[in-house]
C-alpha cells in the first residue's frame, strides 16, 4: 500500500493560479512513483488542471492524480450549484473529498447525505476520501472515538464491502487552520481505533484503506507524523497551495 499525499484546496486559486501552480510543482514530481498524490482544486479549475496533467503525463511517468472537494449524490438535475459525478468522470476525477469537517459544520451536511455520496462515489469509480473528525468540545468531553465511530459506521453504510476502494481522512476540527496540530500520539492513538474498526466493519477487506491525517499538517511537523504505524498520508489544506511546500512534505513522507 503505498502512503497518499492529498492537497486540498478548498476555494482557492483561479485557473490561472492553478495552471502557474502545476508548471511549478509537476517538474518536482517527475518520476516519483513510490507515493500516491492527489491535488484537489476547487470547481472551476478541474478542466484545466485535467488537460494540464494529461499533458503532462504524455511526456513523463507522473503519479498525480486530480481530486474534487465534493460531489453529489445524483448523475443529473434540478440541484442548482452542485456537481454531479458524470461531470467528474468526463474529466478524469479519480478522487473526491467527502464530509469535509467544513461541509459538516458550516453547510449542515449530515451522515446520511454524506453516505449516499459516498456509495455514488463508489459506484462511479470515484475513490472516496471520507472525513471525520471531533470538535474541540467533543475532544474535551472524551467524545472523540465515539465521534469517530458515529460517522465512520454511517458513512460506511452500504459499502463495507467495498473498503479497499475508500481512504479515511482523520481531521481533528480543532487543529484544521488553526495552526494546532495533535501530537503524534494523538493521531496514532485516533488512527489506530479507526483501524481497527474498518477492519471490523469490512471483514478484513481494509488492505488498500488508506487512514489520512489532516490538521494543520505542514513541512515542519509531516516528519514526525507520518512515522506513526497508522498515519497512511496527509490530506494538506493550507500547506499545499504553496508548490514547495507541499513538495517538501511528499519528501517527507518519501524518507519513511
Amino acid at each position: 500500500m503505498r502512503y497518499l499525499v492529498a492537497a486540498n484546496w478548498k476555494m482557492n486559486k483561479t485557473v490561472g493560479e492553478t495552471l502557474e501552480y502545476l508548471d511549478r510543482f509537476l517538474p518536482s514530481v517527475k518520476d516519483l512513483l513510490s507515493v500516491d498524490i492527489m491535488i484537489a482544486p476547487p470547481f472551476t479549475a478541474l478542466s484545466s488542471a485535467s488537460i494540464r496533467l494529461d499533458a503532462a503525463k504524455k511526456e513523463g511517468e507522473y503519479n498525480v492524480k486530480l481530486g474534487a472537494q465534493n460531489m453529489y449524490y445524483v448523475e443529473k438535475g434540478a440541484f442548482t450549484g452542485e456537481i454531479s459525478p458524470v461531470m467528474l468522470n468526463e474529466l478524469d476525477v479519480e478522487y473526491v473529498i467527502l464530509g469535509h469537517s467544513e461541509r459538516r459544520h458550516i453547510f449542515g451536511e449530515k451522515d446520511d447525505l454524506i453516505n449516499k455520496k459516498v456509495i455514488t462515489a463508489v459506484e462511479t469509480g470515484i475513490r472516496p476520501i471520507l472525513c471525520v473528525g471531533e470538535t474541540l468540545e467533543e475532544r474535551e468531553q472524551g467524545k472523540t472515538l465515539s465521534v469517530v465511530e458515529r460517522q465512520i459506521r454511517n458513512g460506511l453504510a452500504g459499502v463495507e464491502k467495498d473498503m479497499a476502494f475508500i481512504d479515511i481522512a482523520y481531521e481533528p476540527v480543532w487543529a484544521i487552520g488553526t495552526g494546532v496540530n495533535a501530537t503524534p500520539e494523538q493521531a496514532q492513538e485516533v488512527h489506530r481505533f479507526i483501524r481497527s474498526l474498518i477492519n471490523e466493519i469490512s471483514k478484513g477487506n481494509d488492505s488498500n484503506t488508506r487512514i489520512l491525517y489532516g490538521g494543520s499538517v505542514n513541512e515542519k511537523n509531516a516528519r514526525d507524523l507520518i512515522k506513526e504505524p497508522n498515519v497512511d498520508g496527509f490530506l494538506v489544506g493550507t500547506a499545499s497551495l504553496d508548490p514547495e511546500r507541499f513538495y517538501k512534505i511528499i519528501t517527507e513522507v518519501l524518507e519513511v
